[in-house]
């Protein structure tokens, strides 16, 4: 009797602790949530996972219209996604990398969005709330929920029957102990032994399946708690996701068993560690799981596109509360290609130099190396790609056309394939000369026209593929060294020009956008800088002066 009365008070004690717990981890996530709101999100990541974040973007790609590879790495939008992904959950963070790859060209589904955006800025209360819930499903490293949702067809379904007949064993083998207590007790822990062994085996051939199970089986419950909260801002998704969650009312009783609705566990799931490695009643229940899932994928899918709508826009909001300044773009589908922006900014630099442009021919930057080109390109391409994804621009002003988004910028050679470096750049031009179409403009980022060539060769073949594109549909921004390319095509192109100064031995830049081709000719002063001689820098300088005059160059001897 007393053992009894001492067992009770255990388990009581493990149910009060277990209720404390939960109650102490939602105030602790509610703290964190405020806290990391308009932060950088401070989450690690890998190759592997970046790769496992593309599956869903990967299953609805378009290769003529969205982000694609190419630009996607050219302007490091990897580490855009990281800033923006203060997501809760997996299914979030898979859809927000879908988001902005897949560019929009109307404003229907972007003034959804940010009318979405701006009901989480600006209602704290209901945000913390479905954010919470969204931290109910965790996220999961290395694996892609959406991948794994349409692969449960290939998994094949095994019986529960030898799960039973081991649970039943170790039942019966407790009984025996009161009977025979040494054969009961040696049984005991054979069957103890055994079970372990067995669960760890049949769980290892389906680990991953049943991971995604255990992550749907807690989006279920999430969806429950947002279904509960009955807000009426988002009543289109929470009444789509409660007729979905319908579909699986047969087995969520006793669903807990399969997986906790704390994703980083507490104190009740592990006690239910031990009974399902003794039992197997998760493996049992994940069996009669399984059909059910496989019958109605297409509904999981469904919740999945709702649930990340949700979550990614949170993220989106948290983004813009962290900027410094940001605006809604005005975007257009009638008039031609054209773009201005006031004050525009790259999300990614610390005290960025802010630029501003208003243009709709082709454009030729020029200027001396680090002094800004780059950066500049990319800012445009990151804002255009940002604007049309999220509906947000870091900038005080932007109005432009609905744009394809496409450059060719960092490249680098093929080793594997045995491709040049001038092979790469010709692919890469090629591939943007055979997107463009009448119906939507290109805004087209080109950093250095076929840098991997000679002169003679690269001015003569740049500027003509620099003419291509300004007599297609398209607003081409080139950076370029070659000044020649300002007059060879100064009817089709708009000069502008980065600049420095040489002040005490100091290399100075101000990252100001100007308007007109690069003058200065500081060059061959840089080598002063550098500690060149003065005979080197010199003859440099009769040499280019030469050539301006001449035409030619000073055969030396």
């Amino acid at each position: 009797m007393e053992f009894i009365v001492m067992a009770a008070g255990i388990i009581a004690a493990f149910i009060i602790k277990g209720i404390y717990d939960k109650k102490n981890n939602r105030i602790k996530l509610m703290q964190k949530l405020k806290r990391e709101w308009g932060q950088i999100p401070d989450e690690e990541y890998t190759s592997e996972t970046l790769k496992s974040l593309a599956s869903y973007y990967r299953s609805i790609q378009d290769g003529r219209l969205d982000v694609d590879d190419i630009t996607w790495n050219d302007i490091d939008m990897d580490q855009i996604f990281m800033l923006i992904n203060n997501t809760g959950s997996a299914i979030g963070e898979e859809y927000l990398y879908s988001v902005l790859r897949k560019i929009k060209y109307d404003n229907r589904d972007l003034a959804e969005r940010n009318r979405l955006i701006e009901f989480f800025q600006k209602d704290e209360e209901k945000r913390l709330q479905l954010q919470t819930a969204f931290y109910g499903m965790g996220k999961l490293r290395h694996i892609s929920v959406y991948e794994y949702i349409n692969q449960l067809d290939r998994l094949e379904q095994k019986g529960s029957l030898p799960h039973y007949l081991m649970a039943g064993g170790l039942i019966g083998a407790i009984l025996l102990i009161f009977i025979n207590p040494a054969a009961g007790g040696l049984l005991t822990f054979v069957m103890v032994a055994n079970n372990i062994i067995q669960y760890y085996r049949k769980k290892a051939v389906i680990a991953v399946y049943f991971n995604v199970c255990s992550y749907i089986i807690r989006l279920l419950h999430s969806v429950k708690e947002i279904t509960r909260l009955n807000i009426p801002e988002i009543k289109t998704y929470t009444e789509q996701l409660e007729k979905a969650s319908a579909k699986f009312a047969g087995f969520k009783k006793g669903s807990h068993i399969v997986a906790g609705k704390n994703p980083n566990g507490d104190i009740m799931d592990l006690i239910l560690d031990y009974e399902r490695m003794l039992f197997h009643t998760d493996l049992i229940k994940f069996n009669s799981m399984l059909d059910c899932f496989k019958q109605n994928r297409e509904v999981l899918n469904e919740m999945y596109v709702n649930i990340g709508i949700l979550d990614s826009m949170i993220a989106v909001a948290s983004f813009r509360t962290m900027l410094d300044y940001y605006c809604v773009p005005e975007l257009d589908t009638g008039a031609g290609a054209f773009l201005e922006a006031e004050a525009l900014y790259h999300p990614m630099i610390e005290e960025p130099v802010v630029n501003s442009i208003k243009e709709k021919h082709c454009v030729l930057i020029t200027g001396s190396n680090a002094s800004g080109k780059s950066t500049f390109i990319k800012t445009l391409a990151i804002n255009a790609i940002l604007a049309q994804t999220v509906f947000t621009s870091m900038s005080k002003c932007y109005r432009a056309s609905f744009f394809q988004i496409a450059s060719s910028m960092a490249l680098q050679d093929n080793i594997f394939n045995k491709e040049s470096y001038y092979i790469v750049e010709i692919k890469s031009l090629k591939r943007i000369l055979d997107r463009l179409n009448d119906k939507i403009p290109t805004l087209c980022c080109v950093d250095e026209v076929l840098r991997g060539t000679n002169t003679l060769e690269r001015i003569a073949a740049s500027s003509q593929i620099l003419y291509s594109f300004s007599r297609k549909n398209t607003l081409c921004f080139a950076a370029t060294h070659d000044i020649e390319l300002t007059h060879i095509l100064e009817n089709y192109y708009s000069n502008y020009h980065f600049q420095e100064q040489i002040a005490d031995n100091n290399i100075l830049f101000d990252y100001k956008l100007y308007s007109g081709r690069a003058i200065s000719k500081n060059a061959i002063q840089l080598l002063g800088v550098m500690g060149y001689s003065k005979d080197i820098i010199q003859n440099a300088t009769d040499s280019a002066n030469y050539f301006l005059q001449e035409g030619t160059w000073i055969i030396l001897e």
